[in-house]
């Protein structure tokens, strides 16, 4: 009898955690998961990343082949700068740590950072050979995040995923796409934004689910991979196609609060690199992606 592969993701109950949960299991491993809440689910394991012995004792519990590290700050807004080295920088050295004590047969990690690391400076097409220019504590803390992990590579199988912007049903409003959506769905009047003639490279997060199991298969060990669709939108692009799919115009006024100085006009990733290692891959359009979320329950 064949034994199933198990999987460790944490931050599981996240939002990318959940798509990432349910293609593995699609690709048949098991999979166990870490969070900040309690879960009814007998394979989550509530535990903290600054908790050096609760993570210890995950990892020798579970025994991953596997693990897809998501557990972080992710809001470039969040209000405690401090919230994002402690989690991000000393969590997943905390996580490594336990893994290179604990853990027996992993064939390996993948660690989501950010094409935040990129900046919000370069015009163009952004690929893994451009020197990391973060102009937030976030984006810091991710770049810190993946030179930290580099001194662990001799001891674990890591590699480290830059995603570009994704969405999806069920992130949070606080990101810009599920906002323009939700406006939309309860058929509000106005709606305030920023620059409007941006151009940014959109994914679904059921493609970027799919680009990390297929990344897990082919272990593409001590690299570093952007992970996104290649083609870029702009935002008013974005505003006429949820409008034509949903039947409502609403008014949209610049709100000079949500306008970067000095922001580019355009960023897109190079995909080169991934599809190198995974071949040609089929990304949900954008108009379906916003399509899936626009009839979605609020």
């Amino acid at each position: 009898m064949v034994m199933k592969k198990r999987a460790l993701i944490t931050g599981v109950n996240g939002f990318t955690g959940k798509y990432v949960a349910e293609e593995l299991e699609r690709a048949g491993y098991i999979v166990y998961g870490t969070g900040a809440v309690v879960s009814s689910s007998a394979r989550c394991y509530q535990v903290d990343l600054l908790d050096k012995a609760g993570l210890l004792n995950v990892i020798s519990e579970v025994q991953p082949s596997v693990v897809v590290h998501l557990a972080a700050i992710a809001f470039v807004g969040h209000g405690n700068a401090d919230s994002f080295y402690q989690v991000n920088v000393i969590g997943t050295r905390n996580l490594l740590k336990a893994l290179a004590a604990e853990a027996n047969g992993l064939e390996a990690v993948l660690l989501a950072s950010s094409a935040n690391v990129y900046g919000n400076s370069t015009e163009g097409v952004l690929s893994e050979y451009m020197a990391p220019n973060p102009a937030n504590d976030y984006a810091v803390s991710k770049l810190a995040m993946e030179y930290m992990a580099k001194l662990w590579q001799d001891k674990l199988p890591l590699f480290i995923v830059r995603p570009f912007n994704y969405t999806g049903v069920c992130q949070s409003e606080d990101f810009l796409l599920p906002k323009i959506v939700a406006h939309f769905q309860r058929r509000l009047p106005l709606i305030e934004l920023g620059n409007l003639d941006v151009w940014r490279d959109f994914s679904d997060v059921r493609t970027v689910a799919n680009v990390y199991k297929r990344l897990l298969d082919v272990k593409p060990l001590s690299q570093t991979i952007n992970v996104c669709s290649g083609t870029t939108h702009s935002l008013r692009e974005v505003l006429d196609m949820i409008e034509r799919l949903s039947g409502h115009k609403i008014e949209v006024r610049v709100n000079p609060a949500f306008v970067r100085a000095s922001e580019v006009k355009s960023l897109c990733g190079d995909v080169t690199r991934l599809k190198s290692l995974i071949g040609d891959f089929e990304p949900h359009s954008l108009e379906d992606t916003l399509c899936w979320m626009l009839r979605a329950d609020r």
